[in-house]
């Protein structure tokens, strides 16, 4: 697996500056004379290229520190994240959290370079916008929160993705339930004799099999977002992936992975072993099932590590920290915000209230 340095320089044709990538125009533009620079492919980069998995588990790749020759890793002592940093950048805060607590990282085991990417379509100007309508539509948020430029916070980052593709045969066996009903006698309140229907399950053995094709199953690898946010910006589209280049990186900060290959691809496989459980479930016939078990057999695993954009906003408002995510691709945004008390009880009085007037007026 070729290793490329992910931090080179691309300095403006006109002043000599360092050319950032601009989403919105789809080029390398130098932020401070305005530049532009259309930007192709290096044709060294070639094709994206699937990776097979079990290969790379037995030779993990080590690392050679002379690949990396404008890089430093550095690392969170607060949320934990790893960052690539170019190494003429002096005086760096977290891009996650903020804290000027950064520590030389070196203890990143095998890693494997990324060999595509998703390039930052949206722009910082568009997820400000979004950002704005998505913090008015929360009632509950404190007002002194609104009022703040907290939009200016926003960074814009690449994110770590393993993806992995593979091919199954799952055989499954379970209990098919079919319903029937039956007659059955009671007696109501007052004693009288009544008959209803009753729904019995009448368990048949089932079996079965079904193939299925993996493609592109998700697993982050990053720990310095909130993963429950991270999921729902997903999807990233990844048939829009474009084979690694710096250009694509060049003003952002790239995050490390920090979930190892073994780790991923033991939660892309719980991910595919919890769908397959449910497709199988869909060809027990019957109306109903119970214990269902599979024993899929997996062939032709492959993986790809590759970096996904997101625009990250990272507050901090009273003693807790909160983040605001956006998909640099698509634009989906997720968020958490902090809650004003005095909203919520003069929320609750309010139903209080009605629910008081309602009861006045049924009098």
């Amino acid at each position: 697996m070729a290793e490329i340095s992910a931090v080179e320089k691309h300095a403006c044709p006109a002043c000599g500056a360092q050319a950032e990538w601009n989403p919105s125009k789809q080029m390398l533009v130098c932020p401070f004379c305005g530049t532009e620079s259309p930007y192709t492919l290096d044709a060294d980069t070639g094709k994206i290229k699937e990776l097979d998995l079990d290969q790379a588990l037995r030779e993990l790749p080590r690392e050679d520190p002379a690949s990396r020759p404008e890089r430093r890793s550095v690392q969170c002592q607060s949320c934990k994240a790893v960052m690539d940093f170019d190494q003429t950048r002096v005086g760096q805060n977290c891009e996650f959290c903020g804290s000027p607590a950064l520590i030389d990282y070196t203890e990143i085991k095998s890693p494997i370079r990324p060999q595509s990417l998703l390039p930052f379509k949206i722009s910082a100007t568009q997820v400000r916008d979004s950002i704005r309508r998505w913090y008015g539509s929360k009632w509950f948020a404190p007002g002194a929160l609104k009022s703040k430029a907290l939009v200016d916070q926003l960074k814009g980052l690449y994110v770590p993705y393993w993806t992995f593709d593979a091919k199954v045969r799952c055989p499954w066996t379970a209990e098919a339930g079919h319903y029937y009903f039956v007659n059955e006698e009671y007696r109501d309140n007052q004693g009288r004799a009544q008959v209803r229907q009753v729904r019995k399950v009448r368990w048949v053995p089932a079996a079965g099999e079904i193939d299925h094709v993996f493609d592109d199953q998700p697993v982050p690898g990053t720990r310095g977002l909130d993963l429950d946010l991270l999921r729902q910006v997903e999807p990233f589209p990844t048939k829009e992936l474009v084979p690694y280049d710096t250009g694509y990186l060049s003003g952002h900060v790239v995050e490390h992975y920090q979930v190892a290959l073994v780790e991923a691809a033991q939660g892309a496989r719980e991910a595919m072993d919890a769908q397959l459980m449910a497709l199988c479930g869909r060809q027990v016939p019957g109306d109903t099932y119970r214990n269902l078990r599979i024993g899929p057999d997996y062939s032709d695993r492959t993986f790809k590590h590759v970096l996904v954009p997101v625009w990250l906003l990272s507050y901090t408002y009273g003693r807790r920290t909160f983040q605001v995510i956006a998909n640099g691709y698509t634009g989906v945004l997720a968020g958490r915000y902090p809650k004003s008390a005095w909203k919520i009880f003069f929320a609750v009085l309010a139903v209080l209230l009605v629910v008081l007037i309602i009861a006045l007026s049924n009098r």
